[in-house]
């Protein structure tokens, strides 16, 4: 299949490096030559500027759950446009919203609501630090916990920095990142309870707060396993530390998120992408106790907190549509695919004999060019040269008609059926054969 043309984003692209660094606002747009530009989405359909179609596993990095224009939010956003958007007041829907999502977790005694999962993430860490009066935090080798200094340390550590797997390193993902921050977080080896264990013996009287994705994309989308939260979660209660869960991609997994499958109970967990509705949101929400440092008390309060579009009407309206909309039985069928998603892709690489293989949970998919799912972040970190194998098969993916996340992450939306699984399973098949050459070929 010949390669689009596509003039139209091209020039645009030109046009952009003028006026933004590197012509974009978000690093994970590029791609060779230049990055597309959409025109619209409708389902699971993305057509660009230039008019070609796309079908979207990506839906943006995993914050549309009913794909592209969804008509009923849609009809309630439009409704409250002609409202406001935005005002120096509070609504009923935020506080109708907030019922829901809490109603959808036991864990959930109150909720308060932010612009993304990054501020999700932040609030999180300043609640816990206010709650127990410690600094440190800690979290596990390669977790994306958005971008904040904190939850930046060890995103993306390599071979040469990244230390022992029983003591992992500190280390900052951007340069300027001052030494302050990196001693203020601890790290742990994913999966690995006893080496975790001792990692925080050392600092029992010093962790605020323990942090955990349950299904990371950077560690490879590998499920956290129960043993392991639930010696965290028994390390946190017996040393006066908080367990919390970053759910921002993981809450499509259940109706009430994936700590629902283990035994052990966050006191705080942090939302956002699908919640929104397509629009910017984020959550923080908790055991009650642990979520008054946000208000006032005998002790003043303990963690100021504001944002001027937090909890704003429209980004309220479209979350509490696209959630009732996600309920128990949307949650049940879109798991369902996600198992014949990944059960098909496997079944694509035995057939096209390559070295790979597939991880996830639930509605979320990553191919990893790897002939062994990998365990951890560390077996899942690409090499050079595998990096640059991945972006060829993104490559030729989108020039056939199939977007995904630039890592081969796969993240379901509700329009989808088995029609678009057996459409990415045949174009893979293909793009599969047509970079089995460089798969094949020694590298590190």
């Amino acid at each position: 299949m010949a390669k689009p043309t596509s003039p139209i984003s091209a020039a645009l692209f030109e046009r952009a490096k003028v006026v933004m660094p590197g012509g974009v606002s978000r690093n994970t747009l590029l791609r060779e030559g230049h990055p597309l530009y959409v025109s619209h989405g409708k389902g699971c359909v993305v057509t660009d500027v230039d008019g070609v179609e796309r079908l979207d596993f990506a839906n943006n990095m995993a914050s549309h759950i009913h794909g592209h224009a969804y008509a009923p939010i849609i009809e309630s956003i439009s409704a409250q446009l002609q409202r406001g958007t935005a005002f120096t007041m509070t609504s009923e829907v935020e506080v109708r919203y907030a019922e829901h999502l809490c109603g959808r977790s036991k864990n959930f005694d109150q909720i308060r609501f932010v612009n993304s999962g990054t501020e999700a993430v932040m609030a999180g860490m300043k609640a816990a630090r206010a709650y127990t009066g410690r600094t440190r935090i800690a979290k596990v080798e390669g977790c994306y916990h958005g971008a904040y200094d904190y939850a930046e340390v060890s995103q993306a550590p390599g071979p040469q920095n990244w230390g022992t797997i029983e003591q992992p390193n500190a280390v900052p993902l951007a340069q300027g990142t001052p030494p302050s921050i990196t001693d203020e977080m601890v790290i742990l080896p994913f999966n690995d309870p006893e080496n975790a264990i001792t990692i925080l013996d050392k600092v029992a009287d010093e962790i605020a707060c323990i942090l955990i994705d349950p299904i990371p994309h950077r560690v490879g989308m590998v499920g956290v396993h129960g043993d392991f939260v639930k010696a965290l979660g028994k390390w946190a209660r017996a040393n006066g530390a908080l367990l919390m869960f970053d759910e921002v991609i993981t809450f499509r997994s259940q109706v009430g998120g994936m700590q629902e499958r283990f035994d052990i109970a966050p006191d705080l967990t942090s939302m956002g992408k699908m919640i929104g509705g397509g629009f910017p949101v984020g959550a923080l929400a908790g055991r009650r106790e642990v979520m008054q440092v946000f208000t006032n008390s005998e002790q003043g309060v303990r963690l100021p907190h504001s944002g001027t579009f937090s909890a704003n009407p429209v980004t309220m309206t479209a979350g509490l549509v696209a959630m009732r909309h996600f309920d128990e039985q949307a949650v049940i069928e879109l798991n369902l695919l996600g198992d014949m998603l990944r059960e098909a892709l496997a079944q694509v690489i035995k057939l096209a004999d390559v070295p790979a293989s597939v991880t996830g949970t639930g509605s979320l998919a990553r191919l990893h060019l790897k002939p062994q799912a990998p365990r951890n972040y560390r077996e899942a970190h690409l090499s050079p040269a595998e990096l640059e194998i991945m972006s060829t098969l993104i490559e030729l993916l989108y020039e056939r008609g199939i977007m995904m996340i630039h890592t081969g992450a796969m993240a379901l939306s509700t329009p989808m059926g088995q029609a678009q699984i057996d459409q990415l399973c045949e174009t893979m098949h293909a793009c599969l054969l047509s970079i089995k050459p460089m798969l094949l070929e020694p590298h590190s």
